[in-house]
């Protein structure tokens, strides 16, 4: 008798970018035309894509991530905190392009200048997705710095097999509607928020009215992550204000990949998208206190202790 193929547990598919990331720390942001100078820069792990996996996995779901990168000096630099998390890198693809880089400039209040050369993020192909058998319990989460028309065949490929999507839309960019339609749960900031609904005719300005309108009118679920102002979430089930973490801001890079990946964990592990919301928030403010992006993405004590805290 032929043995019975073992199947495998539940997975977070992350389709989207791995970057190096050179950061340097700064006593004020340049201006236009202005150069500042720092005492030192470091070389990490970064892009949008690497980022939420790695804070997924962190905060212990099973994640798997799907990309491409070069083959030159950088590639290592990319793939080691993915590495080190226990991530799933075997369809993360070889490219001809440079991996991509990010110039991070970080002020002494903790906020940042960022600078991306795509480079190999732009041969991530959706095709990747096709043989890893995804299922109606698995969730694709993506982001916007892979080439759109691959995010949305993507989704088309997430939906067929029945599993979960969510989109961030980081940075932000144009959305055809029938793409939000078959999307789980659209997460955007208040300016991805206000150029989303430019781009959609709505009259709304204010990121929650925003909010509110595209979960009625276009996607299930949307959450407006609001920085120093928390969180608001809108979708079938009503609408809900979370506040921020109160921490020591000490560089915001990956705050908001953070919270994306903390959220997607909860939701992936059963959690409600209510109670999903304070992981993500909590995940996103635990980023805040340390330099660089997976460098200060917390672990899942870390989170689940200061979630105690942020309940009471």
């Amino acid at each position: 008798m032929a043995a019975l193929k073992r199947r495998r547990p539940p997975m977070i598919t992350v389709f989207g970018s791995l970057n190096a990331d050179l950061v340097c720390p700064v006593a004020e942001l340049p201006a236009p035309g202005e150069t500042v100078t720092g005492p030192a820069y470091s070389v990490v792990p970064g892009g949008k894509g690497a980022n939420q996996a790695l804070a997924a996995a962190r905060a212990g779901a099973a994640v798997r991530m799907v990309g491409a990168v070069g083959r030159d000096a950088f590639r290592d630099a990319a793939l080691s905190g993915l590495k080190g998390g226990g991530v799933d890198i075997s369809a993360v693809k070889a490219s001809d392009r440079q991996t991509a880089c990010a110039f991070i400039a970080v002020g002494a209040r903790g906020e940042n200048l960022i600078i991306v050369a795509s480079g190999a993020n732009l041969d991530a192909r959706a095709e990747q997705l096709s043989g890893l058998d995804m299922t109606r319990d698995d969730l694709l989460l993506l982001q916007m710095e892979v080439s759109p028309e691959e995010n949305w065949r993507a989704v088309e490929i997430a939906k067929a097999a029945g599993a979960g999507v969510v989109l961030n839309l980081a940075p932000a960019g144009a959305v055809p509607p029938e793409v939000l339609r078959h999307l789980d749960f659209l997460i955007v900031n208040e300016t991805e928020a206000r150029q989303l609904a430019v781009q959609l005719g709505l009259a709304e300005n204010d990121p929650e009215a925003i909010g509110a309108a595209l979960a009625a009118d276009f996607v299930d679920h949307c959450i407006v992550t609001l920085g120093a102002e928390g969180v608001a979430a809108f979708g079938t089930s009503g609408s809900y204000r979370l506040p921020a973490l109160a921490v020591e801001v000490v560089d915001t890079t990956a705050a908001g990949d953070a919270f994306v990946g903390g959220f997607a964990a909860a939701l992936h592990q059963g959690e409600t998208r209510e109670a999903a919301l304070t992981p993500g928030v909590v995940t996103g403010g635990l980023a805040c206190r340390r330099l660089g992006a997976q460098t200060s993405l917390p672990s899942r004590a870390e989170i689940a202790a200061a979630r105690e805290t942020y309940r009471r």
